[in-house]
């Protein structure tokens, strides 16, 4: 059907709420946004879905949040009947309509019989998949979308591990999704009702203190934390979301006291008014905390996104001002930390491995080879490193030690099996009261890495591609690297190009090997100083990544080499498009 066509569907439907009608209405003559919202559905994928929130087909919605959750529940529908009864955890962050999203989730399901266990205010998306494995449910729900403007939102589905859902379960869903074509007749239960039936429960603190009670014991050296950690002055901010509710509690129950919340943004406020993007990817969004850092003289700065699950930080340095640390810095100073302290108490196990993304830094894989750890890479996305988590638990031939991506997301202990923030937040606090105790900084330590296993330099950009015809702009990207494959960057030959949708490495003599990763669409390009360049199209915004990373001898070289690299790929891709 056309978009025209899906408008008029809409606009015919006698029972739809007056709230979205309203919103419907405030859209009437303008083409450009009605064709966007009715085009086509929402993408829904192992990520779940995630969009700009408004009436149609192709925005979030209580509609397409009902149609997804039906999705879910003819799913379920097709397991034996004690997988079913198991239920579903549902979670929400401070986002407009996230509570009426996960209520709604829980109504839908409960039309199939299906029970629900829904927290009684905003959480973590970690703490959702917590709550996955700790209750044994069949499945879990995160209505968010993490870190993204305030226009967004988003529907997250975790299996009964905890982790996202694996391809071939996400893809029976998103058929069952498709299946349900006309949105207006989902069936819902009344919610009351649910209640008085024990199909739809309420869940809370009842879930809080286990998790806070696991969250503490990625501690290491209480001692450390007893004698440092108890007036070390940090600062931490929520970036206006779930992290609120549990972070300060996690640093308390840590032992960290010195510590103060920024409190403009330790309000779950849905227009995120302090910041334009809630992302501690991004500067801006440590303005505020640096600005209370220098008051009070904090040695350390952390910022949480609005469902807490990526981490960002910042250190303060001798002249005062702060330092803001990629994610592959923190990635790589936690890793050295716990490899440091578990070999010291002598438990670091001969079979240990570091799990990381593809795109994430190699200086990760030199740390843990000096201690004589394995790494494992997988595709972007911390499903993958899940599904490596649960390899490990069945054939018990290798140890999880620590999992990371560039994009600021950590996870130490596999209590969670998604990024969690919170578990970083304790550790990275644990090893700022170390290095203080060395008369050191967080960033002494990372210089002190690069002094041991050379400089590395990594950077993230990408193009984007907004509106309807975004997605077929970001193929022909894809399709022009792979049809055009260039012969070198920058001067540097490319030795191997590995090619993630056909499973394979070619090599510049034309030797073809086999990838064993499952398929997706990206291309990784290696060249002959020891530097890779790779390009993805991104799973839940509308941009094609490309990502860098190169190291040398000092970092002035090796920042150089990145520049020149990043030049050499922007006139590329500006020479194909």
């Amino acid at each position: 059907m056309s978009w025209q066509e899906n408008y008029a569907v809409w606009q015919k439907q006698p029972t739809m709420l007056p709230t979205v009608r309203q919103e419907l209405d405030a859209m009437a003559g303008d083409n450009q946004a009605l064709e966007a919202a009715f085009s086509g559905p929402m993408s829904f994928g192992t990520a779940g879905m995630r969009g700009v929130m408004g009436p149609g087909i192709g925005q979030m919605n209580v509609y397409t949040v009902r149609q997804a959750t039906e999705g879910v529940a003819r799913y379920l529908d097709t397991l034996d009947t004690a997988t079913k009864r198991r239920g579903v955890a549902i979670s929400f962050d401070s986002r407009y309509h996230s509570t009426e999203f996960a209520h709604e989730a829980a109504k839908v399901l409960g039309a199939h019989q299906i029970p629900s266990f829904v927290f009684d205010d905003l959480r973590p998306t970690p703490e959702l998949s917590f709550a996955v494995r700790y209750l044994h449910t069949a499945m879990g729900i995160m209505i968010t979308a993490s870190h993204n403007p305030k226009q967004y939102n988003g529907y997250k589905i975790y299996g009964p591990d905890g982790g996202q859902m694996p391809p071939k379960a996400s893809d029976m869903i998103t058929k069952f999704v498709r299946s349900a074509s006309d949105v207006f007749a989902i069936q819902t239960a009344d919610e009351q009702a649910l209640r008085q039936a024990n199909v739809m429960h309420m869940i809370g603190e009842d879930v809080d203190q286990p998790y806070l009670q696991n969250v503490a014991s990625v501690s290491i050296n209480h001692q450390l934390i007893d004698q440092v950690g108890k007036t070390m002055k940090l600062i931490y901010t929520p970036l206006h979301g779930t992290g609120k509710v549990i972070g300060e509690r996690a640093l308390r129950k840590a032992g960290f006291e010195n510590f103060t919340m920024v409190p403009q943004q330790a309000i779950a406020d849905p227009e995120f008014p302090t910041v334009d993007f809630p992302n501690p990817e991004f500067p801006e969004a440590f303005d505020m905390a640096i600005a209370l850092g220098k008051k009070q003289g904090a040695d350390l700065l952390v910022a949480t996104d609005p469902d807490a699950d990526r981490l960002g930080a910042a250190v303060r340095q001798p002249d005062g001002e702060y330092q803001l640390l990629s994610g592959n810095q923190i990635a790589s100073i936690l890793l050295a930390y716990i490899l440091k302290a578990r070999k010291a108490a002598g438990n670091l196990p001969a079979n240990g491995r570091v799990v990381k993304s593809i795109v994430s830094t190699e200086l990760a894989t030199k740390i843990a080879a000096a201690y004589g750890v394995e790494t494992t890479n997988v595709l972007t996305g911390f499903k993958f490193i899940a599904e490596q988590i649960h390899q490990y638990e069945t054939t018990h031939d290798h140890t999880f030690l620590f999992g990371f991506e560039e994009s600021y997301g950590y996870l130490i202990k596999p209590f969670v099996r998604d990024k969690d923030a919170i578990q970083s937040t304790v550790l990275l606090a644990e090893v700022a009261a170390d290095y203080k105790q060395r008369g050191m900084t967080l960033y002494d330590g990372i210089e002190e890495l690069y002094a041991t296993y050379g400089y590395y330099a990594e950077k993230t950009t990408f193009e984007e591609f907004q509106g309807v015809d975004g997605a077929a702009q970001r193929a022909k990207l894809m399709n022009e690297f792979r049809e055009n494959t260039p012969h070198d960057f920058a001067g540097e030959t490319i030795t191997a190009v590995e090619d993630f949708q056909t499973s394979t490495k070619t090599t510049a003599t034309g030797q073809t090997t086999a990838i064993d990763l499952p398929q997706s669409n990206v291309l990784k390009y290696w060249l002959t100083d020891g530097t890779w360049i790779c390009i993805r199209p991104s799973g839940t915004e509308p941009k094609v990544k490309f990502y860098i990373g190169t190291s040398d001898q000092t970092a002035a070289a090796a920042q150089k080499r990145l520049a020149s690299y990043e030049q050499a790929l922007k006139t590329y891709v500006a020479s194909i498009s």
